[in-house]
């Protein structure tokens, strides 16, 4: 814990956190079990939430293809949220990407299998007649 890296608040002096607590407080009261927020409870979170970001970018850039570009890419983290049991919550948070074309071909397929779907119980109902 004695090389951790530490923000710097407007007056220079070091942070625990880099994220901004107010906007985490905003984010805790839109609960609505949440009347009130103790500052520990707060730092805490804030602390919490910038360990998970970093434990997903980095376990992402490592299992990704952002080794071979150093780079991380939306790719990257989505294939983490799909494939990684661990990270699996997030699949509908990080989806992946798809073209448009590959998107409307997929409604289109999908229309025509309701259709045919509708088509086969109008002949059984009129069988039945």
């Amino acid at each position: 814990m004695a090389d951790m890296v530490v923000g710097k608040d407007k007056c220079g002096e070091q942070r625990l956190v880099s994220l901004p607590l107010s906007r985490i407080r905003v984010i805790m009261k839109s609960s609505p079990e949440v009347s009130s927020i103790n500052q520990e409870a707060l730092v805490l979170t804030a602390k919490a939430t910038e360990l998970f970001v970093q434990y997903l970018a980095t376990y992402s850039y490592r299992h990704g293809s952002g080794k071979e570009k150093k780079a991380l890419t939306y790719s990257d983290l989505s294939n983490t949220a799909e494939e990684s049991e661990t990270f699996q919550f997030l699949a509908d948070i990080l989806p992946k990407k798809i073209l448009a074309s590959k998107y409307l071909k997929m409604l289109k397929e999908k229309r025509e299998e309701e259709e045919e779907n509708n088509n086969d119980e109008t002949d059984d109902d009129e069988a039945e007649s």
